[in-house]
């Protein structure tokens, strides 16, 4: 049982760095120092969507429109951290 704990926890070091990925390529996006005209750009972009948005969409429908500030990849990562912190607390009951 305390490796299917830590498959999980390593799933979620994953997802945590994916988010990462992603907050900080739309940031450079954003301030035009990657182009998605560029194929390579475009496509890792595309996929970190394809990945996130099942993650995101949920969310972004309880959240309210904060006028261009998407707040979701911060949700997100603290609902992972969370799940991380939970994991962790309990592992001692799986020895």
């Amino acid at each position: 049982m305390l490796s299917l704990i830590q498959i999980l926890l390593l799933i979620l070091d994953i997802v945590w760095f994916i988010i990462l990925a992603y907050v900080i390529m739309s940031w450079l996006i954003n301030f035009q120092v990657l182009n998605l005209h560029q194929q390579l750009v475009a496509q890792i972009w595309y996929g970190l969507n394809r990945i996130l948005e099942p993650i995101y969409g949920p969310i972004r429908r309880i959240l309210p429109a904060m006028g261009g500030l998407d707040l979701t990849p911060l949700v997100v990562l603290i609902g992972v951290y969370a799940l991380r912190i939970i994991l962790i607390n309990n592992m001692v009951y799986f020895y």
